[in-house]
């Protein structure tokens, strides 16, 4: 592959293909989702190297609520299990990584969202490298949160119509969030939607896309780097406002 010029700041994946993997394996739904939770701390490990410094990742949607109670019981013991490793995982502290959970926090079970704010405190200083971690998360419900938001401040007389404009309902969206614009979504599975993904900072900043075959427990570094090499070329295409172009 030839060399890499630009690398983006910010990817935002789409993990796709964990149920269908152990569909083809022979295992259940619970075998497919640890294989890619493997998968994603192999990724941390190849965007660090490469020199991506902010990674979102879209584990569970808003409407993955839908799925079977058992499902959803695995999934989240499977999360509990890995954010409570992140108080102790020696490479999120030598690397310095700042993790947080983008999404609506009034879906998410009390014990799961007990020990992500424990990770997220014991990372909050950190500051070389983010991760955010998609849950309970809907683009489309994000916006809408905003917007009550929104017109609350202007029942409460906070601001005025005309001070509505795309920097407060980037602020508002945005909170307290480490949330820079997506220079590249990635989607696995051979799936070809962005499925509501980051809507605001991602289509709103016309990241580039790239949909690749494989599913997520089988994604690997030469797929990131073909994903990073779309981006490149539409960089070197001109495509990109120069706001976004960071190298």
């Amino acid at each position: 592959m030839k060399s890499i010029t630009h690398v983006p700041d910010h990817i935002a994946i789409i993990q796709d293909g964990n149920r269908r993997y152990a569909q083809i394996q022979g295992k259940n739904t619970s075998y497919g989702h640890k294989k890619g939770a493997q998968t994603s701390e192999d990724l941390l490990e190849w965007a660090q190297e490469i020199g991506v410094r902010n990674v979102s990742l879209y584990s569970f949607s808003t409407e993955n609520f839908n799925r079977s109670d058992e499902e959803l019981k695995e999934l989240f013991s499977l999360f509990i299990e890995k954010f409570r490793a992140v108080k102790t995982d020696p490479r999120i502290h030598s690397n310095e990584i700042h993790l947080q959970v983008v999404g609506d926090r009034s879906l998410i079970p009390e014990d799961l969202l007990s020990t992500i704010v424990e990770a997220e405190e014991a990372t909050k200083n950190y500051t070389r490298f983010h991760l955010n971690i998609a849950l309970a998360y809907g683009g489309r419900n994000e916006i809408v949160r905003a917007s009550r938001e929104i017109l609350n401040d202007i029942k409460t007389n906070k601001i005025t119509i005309d001070m509505i404009t795309k920097d407060l309902f980037d602020k508002k969206i945005r909170g307290d969030l480490h949330l820079p614009p997506v220079d590249l979504i990635i989607r696995t599975g051979n799936e070809k939607r962005t499925s509501n993904f980051l809507p605001w900072f991602a289509n709103g900043y016309g990241s580039a896309v790239y949909f690749c075959a494989p599913y997520w427990p089988l994604f690997r570094k030469i797929d990131l780097l073909r994903g990073i090499r779309v981006y490149d070329e539409r960089v070197k295409g001109g495509y990109f406002p120069k706001r976004l172009l960071r190298n």
